[in-house]
């Protein structure tokens, strides 16, 4: 089974279809080279400040950028891609709500070896959701080509209806090659890893990715960016960003105050979310899931 390409006009039912499917596709030439060429210039400080990985998994030729909603205003525009935001709705649709996870510059070395194939999702404490439960929908955007030879990144379409903890090697993947500007686009099920860099140019992908809010972010967005900073941004990118409640009652501040209030005072949204409303859709999803009748 190949990874299947997708033109950049492609609609996010399609794609979500084909997560579905497989669990990876690639739409390319998602973004131009004006507009990468754009990223690579906010990026380069904070990629050449930053060391290279502590250990094997992530990866000691590797260096790992993160904080770029702070760092780069061109980043904020990925994160906030409609085609993106759209597959993500309808990949993470059985939860109430979705939340940015994590934003990095995965820049892989020459002589970087393959990165063990692993889960995305085991990021939880090796937690094993229910098979075909997806709780991530995850970006690479290729900055540079991605080839065999680079460390294009390595999947095994289909795995996201494998089981949970099994083990397999380099030669049992597929390398997502693409132009720069595409994009790789792959559930947290999804069985991958970072391929080996045999070329002489450093291979280098922004990976941007999404989790269902109700599940700890792995990179504590809060953190990584600034209140001061923050409070400039547009309360759509602070929402995603976890200013918002995660379902009916998580993430609130002190007196059932929204969360986003901490940012943009001005916003007042007291008390909790709508249990009603929350319960039906995720009755309605749970009879989804368990292949029921929905009108039932």
């Amino acid at each position: 089974m190949s990874i299947q390409h997708f033109p950049a006009t492609v609609s996010g039912e399609a794609v979500a279809e084909a997560l579905g499917r497989d669990g990876a596709a690639i739409v390319d030439c998602a973004v131009s080279n004006e507009f990468m060429d754009r990223l690579a210039a906010e990026l380069a400080p904070y990629m050449e400040a930053t060391p290279f990985g502590p250990d094997d998994f992530a990866g000691r030729r590797t260096r790992r950028t993160g904080g770029l909603i702070a760092r780069s205003p061109g980043c904020r525009e990925l994160v906030m891609n409609p085609l993106v935001l759209s597959v993500a709705a309808k990949v993470l649709s059985h939860a109430t709500s979705f939340q940015l996870h994590l934003t990095q510059v995965i820049a892989i070395g020459p002589g970087e070896p393959a990165q063990p194939i692993h889960r995305d999702q085991w990021a939880f404490d090796f937690f094993k959701f229910p098979r075909d439960y997806e709780v991530q929908c995850n970006t690479l955007w290729a900055m540079t080509d991605f080839t065999a030879r680079n460390g294009a990144t390595r999947v095994i379409p289909g795995s996201n209806h494998y089981d949970d903890g099994l083990q397999f090697t380099e030669a049992d993947t597929e390398p997502a090659e693409m132009a720069r500007g595409s994009m790789l686009i792959y559930t947290g099920s999804i069985y991958h890893g970072g391929g080996a860099n045999r070329s002489s140019a450093t291979r280098c992908g922004i990976n941007i990715t999404y989790n269902l809010s109700w599940l700890r972010q792995e990179e504590n967005q809060y953190l990584a960016t600034p209140l001061e900073i923050a409070r400039t941004l547009p309360v759509e990118l602070l929402r995603l960003m976890g200013y918002s409640r995660g379902a009916y009652a998580l993430g609130y501040v002190d007196d059932l105050r929204d969360p986003i209030e901490v940012v943009k005072p001005e916003i007042r949204k007291n008390g909790l979310g709508n249990l009603s409303e929350v319960q039906e859709k995720l009755r309605a999803q749970a009879k989804k899931f368990r292949g029921e009748d929905e009108n039932a």
